[in-house]
């Protein structure tokens, strides 16, 4: 629907709330390239220079990320993780991975002692779409299928404060999953979450956490078997 036309500045805030709760959403996933300038123009029912106006105050904020000769895309969810991704995009790779390996270890055995039916059947399903990623050979919806599943086992923790502040690290995470991966999946990067959710599910905290912790580091040895062939 378009937007009425109040006085300019109103209008501004009036579209940047608009692009902004697309993205907050989901429906602007990250990493997705959002409608060019003339397709948002149409549906907003607003000037060229607004909408201008709009995507680059949320480029600012650290939401979009404007390349040139590209498009415009979704790369945080929030000011927050925004800033968190240009504070630590080049930040070193074991930090980050010390960083993620000590958030998802305390999740995960927070969400031994408290999931829910509701979060093991969520867990459930995304390992398969994790694993169906993998299959698939495609880099990019591994990366997302996977951060997607250690997300989903944060929350299981029901601590909403831990779960925002994993959500709001998304950004950084999935960047460094994705140079972690690179372009082709190779059988010796697979790490098996089977195990991770089995213990969720048995309640074991301490298997839990073990699990977890480990996953992050992509170069250890022992924590590596490929998905059996044949299903």
């Amino acid at each position: 629907m378009p937007l009425s036309h109040p006085r300019r500045s109103a209008l501004s805030e009036q579209v940047i709330a608009a692009l902004r709760t697309q993205i907050t959403s989901g429906e602007w996933p990250v990493g997705s390239r959002i409608p060019t300038e003339p397709e948002l123009v149409e549906q907003l029912g607003v000037a060229r220079n607004t909408v201008r106006e709009a995507v680059r105050a949320l480029a600012h904020n650290g939401l979009l990320d404007i390349r040139q000769g590209s498009g415009t895309y979704v790369v945080a969810t929030s000011e927050l993780a925004g800033v968190m991704h240009r504070r630590f995009a080049d930040a070193d790779p074991r930090h980050v991975a010390e960083l993620r390996s000590t958030l998802e270890s305390s999740a995960a055995r927070l969400a031994a002692e408290r999931r829910t039916e509701k979060d093991l059947g969520q867990l459930d399903a995304l390992l398969v779409r994790r694993d169906e990623a993998w299959a698939s050979g495609d880099a990019e919806a591994f990366v997302t299928a996977d951060t997607t599943f250690h997300l989903a086992v944060v929350a299981a923790s029901h601590n909403d404060v831990m779960t925002e502040m994993y959500a709001d690290l998304g950004a950084v995470l999935r960047d460094w999953l994705r140079e972690d991966v690179g372009e082709e999946l190779t059988p010796e990067m697979y790490m098996d979450h089977a195990r991770l959710v089995d213990a969720i599910r048995a309640g074991d905290t301490a298997a839990a956490a073990e699990e977890a912790a480990g996953y992050p580091f992509l170069c250890r040895p022992g924590r590596f078997s490929a998905p059996a062939s044949g299903g």
